[in-house]
């Protein structure tokens, strides 16, 4: 039930456990020849100890290193040496929004002639036709025998097969893997070769982005505003803590013979809609209903405002319904504002029975322990630890968010596709783990339109990912800052070993690349503190 409003952001003091592109393929293909440019994906998720960078910056896709570009896995590559044509191919480049190139490539006749001659070849030496040896079937037989139109498609495909690496060649250091896309339609190709034997197609190939910092150098002197919550305060963590172990050992009694009251814990169902004077508009609203719900009165500040209020008094057996407002705050945006009446059934009523709080509970509340003064002491400092990291976390977001602001860079648009899906992957995970999700609910969410909705909806949030990601491999680089190796193998290693204990596949190269970009993280996050003006402000 969404009834409670809380920031992901605010850290887990719950200290019973540690706190803590696919770009359009094309692909051509026949019997005898094969052209294809269909690009594969693999989201690798990591386990780092080193200050969490990845939970702040996804790592990036595959497809893009953050600090050199890499080639493309077209046809070409540097240092392949180019088949010889015998003419020269005419390329006009142009660029295009979104660090993007358009490629319009012209054909020479002498080419398209030589690969109809090459595919002519090749279709005779493996067509077996009574009465003819193989190798020796007459031309006009053979376009007979196979089709005139399979063969014009074939020469197509050696055309685009050959001449695709000398097209893309100008442009091979800067291009990423897997974004070349032949933007031509093959229908079009086939009609203007059929019809003037030469032919022009037109390609796009995304390149590494080109960073801008607004003012230069301003990540230099950083002036940071963190604002942290009242709610990682140690002290008053540690009291909330102690409040819930001490609750932890009462029992639940049931209430006959009066209504709620602050304290007590109330079972009940709860439905919600809209309000509007016209009900043909009145709409359920479904994240705010529960069944069964356990509502402890003393999380009334963590509920709807008002929610608690409008239930005081009411009995078991009792359903009572009030009118509320989702104030501008709320975290689900489309419920800001939004006028409910809400609907709840009390279904039993419990007070808390219990034990009086002094040393003889000391052990009980936290193993090893023999007095209150030691309880409250150990959950001090564990809360502390908390407190520190929640701070650091919270700096560190700071910093980034700044950063984000700061850079000026055209993100090419396959790795914002590879970075949303890999973000709407490792939330899909997340989503398995906690609830059991059956086939046909997986299927839904895993659909192309499910994951086009989400980069749709999440658009702003993976371009500001993506932002703080180049902005910190920027600075790495240009300020030639390192890490121990022995670290990077560490990382590695328990990354590999975590793969293995879940029995994942894995490929070491990118488990690699990915601890890399996670320590560089940490490592720019470490260098930008230490210079930075930072000041603290608790809401």
């Amino acid at each position: 039930m969404e009834l409670c409003s809380t920031s992901s952001t605010l850290p887990n003091f719950n200290l019973s456990r540690p706190p803590h592109r696919s770009p359009i393929s094309t692909s051509y293909t026949n019997p005898f020849l094969h052209f294809t440019n269909t690009p594969t994906f693999n989201a690798l998720s990591l386990s780092s100890s080193s200050r969490q960078f990845h939970l702040i910056c996804p790592a990036f896709p595959r497809n893009f290193s953050r600090t050199k570009p890499s080639p493309t896995s077209s046809p070409v590559a540097d240092g392949t040496e180019l088949e010889k044509l015998p003419a020269d191919i005419s390329v006009t480049e142009t660029q295009e929004p979104n660090s993007r190139l358009s490629l319009s490539v012209e054909v020479p006749q002498a080419v398209c002639e030589e690969c109809y001659q090459i595919v002519v070849d090749e279709f005779k030496r493996q067509t077996k036709v009574p009465g003819f040896r193989p190798g020796k079937l007459p031309e006009h037989v053979l376009l007979n025998y196979i089709g005139k139109q399979n063969v014009q498609n074939a020469v197509i495909e050696s055309i685009l097969k050959r001449t695709l690496p000398h097209a893309l060649s100008a442009v091979t250091s800067r291009a990423l893997q897997d974004s070349v896309q032949i933007r031509s339609k093959f229908s079009d190709l086939v009609e203007m070769y059929s019809s003037s034997n030469n032919l022009r197609y037109d390609i796009i190939v995304d390149v590494a982005p080109e960073i801008k910092w607004n003012p230069e150098n301003g990540y230099k002197n950083l002036k940071i505003v963190v604002e942290l919550d009242d709610e990682i305060d140690a002290r008053k963590a540690s009291q909330e803590e102690l409040k819930r172990l001490h609750k932890s050992l009462g029992i639940l009694r049931i209430v006959t013979d009066r209504g709620l009251q602050i304290g007590d814990v109330a079972v009940v169902d709860i439905s919600a809609k809209t309000i509007d004077q016209d009900e043909s508009n009145v709409q359920n609203i479904p994240s705010a209903e529960s069944k069964d719900f356990n509502f402890d009165t003393e999380d009334g500040d963590k509920v709807l405002p008002g929610f608690l209020d409008s239930l005081i008094g009411i009995r078991g057996g009792e359903t009572r319904s009030f009118p509320l407002v989702f104030p501008e705050s709320w975290r689900q945006e489309h419920l800001r504002g939004v006028h409910a009446e809400f609907t709840v059934e009390c279904k039993e009523l419990f007070y808390r029975d219990l034990p009086e709080l002094d040393d003889s509970l000391a052990d009980k509340l936290v193993p090893g322990c023999t007095t209150l003064e030691q309880v409250k002491e150990t959950l001090l400092e564990k809360c502390l630890e908390v407190e520190k990291t929640a701070k650091e976390q919270a700096t560190d977001n700071a910093i980034l968010h700044q950063l984000c602001k700061m850079v000026e860079v055209d993100i090419p648009q396959s790795i914002f596709e590879e970075q949303g899906r890999q973000l709407y992957g490792s939330q899909l995970l997340e989503l398995q783990s906690k609830v059991k999700l059956n086939d046909e609910q997986l299927a839904a969410l895993s659909s192309p339109k499910a994951v086009s909705e989400y980069l749709r909806v999440q658009k702003e949030n993976i371009t500001a990912v993506l932002k703080q990601n180049l902005a910190v491999g920027d600075i790495f680089k240009r300020e030639n800052l390192e890490f121990p190796t022995e670290e990077l193998v560490k990382e590695v290693e328990n990354s590999i070993a975590a793969f293995k204990s879940y029995k994942q596949e894995y490929d070491e190269e990118r488990v690699k690349e990915q601890v890399q970009e996670i320590l560089e993280g940490a490592k720019v996050l470490e260098w930008l503190r230490e210079r930075a003006e930072i000041q603290y402000i608790t809401n």
